[in-house]
């Protein structure tokens, strides 16, 4: 059984509590520290007072300052946006196929598009624009409306396939799944796979000339070449939006595809948009 020691002289009161035999001694804190702690609590109320501080239902206590460091953001953009006013205003005004004769313009469109990309594309065309599965690769020369500067401009103000812009563009393959047999299916399957030069079974591919002919070459052409004001992609190349093995142009034919991509007019001004697509088409793609 563990014994109390005895109390020596000039040791302080203790605290009451026992472990184990040991006493706490009730010792006083330091003044500075007590002085340093009062401090920092006076500082904290005046803080929660002058600074938005407190949470409440759908937002904060505002502060007596009304301090904001959001505002604070949003005043410096403005310097910002102010600053570049001119230089936008010329941008949104200029011929797209005389910008990049322009050095200064087109230097400035090239380092604002690549903000503008990497804050609203960078998420479904990667941070190097190489795209992926069903998100095109824009380093390509592989377009489907075109690579041209006016026709890359067009597609990021309108879109792909979507409602809000009656201006998007818009292409729709049907799903063959419903008008073709299974066998047919594989036979034209494997007439592209021959077509862009990949493992086709001849004795498949035969037959499936006449299937892509009477199903496909309205929109794909009779070459498979494709055709861009119907936004119907060449199957000669080796270049496949959402995969070129047998399983995947399997699915292709048999539920269709259907991507979708925002018109950008709603959330870019006309020189975001300009300066996005000047500096999409200097990547290396564009046409």
């Amino acid at each position: 059984m563990s014994k109390v020691p005895p109390k020596q002289e000039g040791d302080p009161n203790t605290t009451g509590h026992t472990w184990d035999g040991i006493e706490e001694f009730d010792n006083p804190m330091p003044r500075w520290w007590l002085w340093t702690f009062y401090v920092t609590i006076i500082w904290g109320i005046g803080y929660t007072i002058a600074y938005p501080a407190w949470p409440l239902v759908s937002s904060a206590t505002a502060g007596l300052l009304g301090y904001s460091t959001r505002g604070e953001v949003a005043a410096e953009i403005a310097a910002v946006e102010e600053a570049n006013a001119g230089i936008n205003a010329q941008l949104a005004s200029a011929e797209l196929t005389e910008i990049s004769a322009n050095p200064e313009l087109n230097g400035y469109a090239v380092s604002a598009g690549a903000a503008v990309f990497r804050t609203w594309c960078a998420q479904c065309h990667g941070s190097g624009a190489a795209g992926f599965v069903g998100y095109p690769n824009l380093l390509d020369d592989d377009w489907l409306w075109g690579g041209d500067i006016e026709s890359i401009h067009t597609t990021i103000a309108h879109g792909i396939r979507n409602e809000e812009d009656d201006d998007a563009r818009y292409s729709e393959m049907p799903a063959f799944g419903e008008i073709l047999e299974p066998e047919e299916i594989s036979q034209v399957v494997n007439y592209v796979l021959e077509l862009s030069g990949g493992q086709a079974d001849a004795a498949l591919a035969g037959p499936g000339a006449e299937v892509f002919a009477d199903n496909c070459s309205a929109c794909h052409g009779e070459n498979g070449m494709g055709d861009r004001e119907q936004g119907a992609p060449n199957l000669t190349d080796a270049i496949w939006l959402y995969g070129g093995d047998a399983q995947a142009l399997t699915e292709t034919v048999t539920y269709s595809r259907y991507g979708v991509m925002p018109p950008w007019t709603q959330r870019l001004s006309e020189a975001e948009i300009r300066a996005v697509a000047l500096y999409v088409h200097q990547l290396g793609g564009g046409e």
